[in-house]
């Protein structure tokens, strides 16, 4: 009897997953020997949270309530099957403007010419929607061909009505990139709630 839907995905991602690297130039980058998904989005997304609930860990990933924590390309590698890619927050962070300027420019360059990166998880706090660098960073990416899911974070912080509103202004929006997948995810760390959707979205794209 085949197994359920949940339980292969329970299977995939309880696996030890452990820190590989952080990079901060392009020739330090590991060999792209498998598949990789990244999450990226603005400071203070949650996006260390989200990766941390979506491996079940703790403190996988470092959180900080301090915009621009993250200043490298972080790599786990969950079992040797697949490497997750934390990336440097864009927008707001509390460093100098060269600092903000050489992360992205690392960034950038490794969103655009990794052939082994999959997936981006492009994350969106759901409180305020896409913003003018949101739309930026996804126009870069439609350029680069590189397939990405809008991913809300937060979803505890808003209510139905706000959610069903931002899912169908951000879905009308997707229609104009190219590379996006057209329906959007919500998820939120404190609840564990969209867990699944996101561990879904990942898995699909690996085993292609």
């Amino acid at each position: 009897m085949a197994e359920d839907n949940a339980e292969v995905l329970h299977k995939f991602f309880a696996r030890p997953c452990d820190f590989v690297k952080g990079v901060v130039s392009l020739d330090a980058l590991p060999e792209g020997d498998r598949p990789e998904i990244a999450f990226i989005g603005r400071s203070n997304v949650g996006k260390s949270s989200l990766i941390n609930a979506f491996l079940g860990r703790r403190d996988l990933a470092r959180t900080s309530n301090t915009p621009g924590r993250t200043q490298e390309l972080n790599f786990f590698d969950l079992s040797g099957d697949l490497y997750i890619v934390d990336l440097p927050g864009y927008g707001y962070a509390k460093v100098s403007k060269s600092q903000v300027a050489n992360w992205t420019k690392l960034m950038k360059a490794y969103l655009r010419g990794r052939p082994s990166l999959r997936l981006v998880l492009v994350l969106v706090d759901a409180r305020h929607g896409l913003k003018p660098s949101d739309i930026e960073m996804m126009k870069m990416l439609d350029e680069a061909a590189v397939p990405y899911r809008v991913t809300f974070t937060k979803r505890d912080k808003i209510k139905n009505e706000h959610a069903e509103k931002l899912e169908e202004k951000t879905k009308t929006i997707l229609k104009n990139h190219a590379a996006a997948f057209p329906e959007v995810l919500f998820t939120s760390a404190v609840k564990k709630t969209g867990l699944d959707d996101v561990k879904s979205a990942v898995h699909i794209v690996c085993q292609s």
